[in-house]
């Protein structure tokens, strides 16, 4: 969510020290993984504010950077474009659009979950990702190295569709009762 790895390195801090200073409203009914995650969240969504005045775009993400060991140069700058692009795009989505397609789509988190995070109920959470897929496709046509990837997603979406339509029209039709 973050992008910048010194950026991470001092939300992990501050993390900790927000915990440290709110350990005693922890209610040991709950699960500590799902409170430890919306300290997190809090965190990263303060930080996030603080950064709006100063916003970096353009360059990849220094853990992203170090990831591609690919011995092909190009293949590495055109990887890297892709990446920074699709940064540049999240930074574009809401914060609560932002944190629940990074919680589903990259760390796999169940909307249950997920909706605990962030304190909304589940339906309120797989809209949140169902928004945030439609307008991260359409940005993706937006940026030049991810138009590709778009048409393939647009594609798909196409088949899928279709698909669906010959399952209903082949289904037998219901009587009413």
């Amino acid at each position: 969510m973050l992008g910048r790895r010194t950026d991470l390195e001092d939300i992990v801090q501050e993390v900790f020290l927000q915990v440290h200073r709110s350990i005693r409203d922890f209610r040991h009914g709950a699960r500590f993984s799902t409170w430890l995650y919306r300290v997190t969240v809090n965190v990263v969504l303060m930080h996030r504010r603080s950064a709006k005045s100063r916003p970096l775009f353009g360059e990849a993400p220094e853990h992203v950077a170090a990831v591609d060991q690919r011995p092909r140069a190009d293949e590495q700058v055109e990887r890297h474009r892709r990446v920074a692009a699709f940064h540049r795009l999240l930074d574009r989505l809401s914060d609560k659009k932002r944190v629940v397609f990074v919680r589903h789509e990259l760390e796999g988190l169940a909307p249950g979950e997920i909706a605990k995070i962030v304190g909304s109920p589940v339906l309120t959470v797989r809209t949140r990702l169902f928004y945030a897929r439609r307008e991260l496709l359409t940005m993706l046509g937006e940026e030049p190295s991810l138009a590709g990837v778009a048409a393939e997603l647009g594609d798909a979406a196409t088949e899928s569709r279709a698909a669906v339509s010959e399952a209903a029209e082949a289904a037998p039709a219901k009587e009413p009762a």
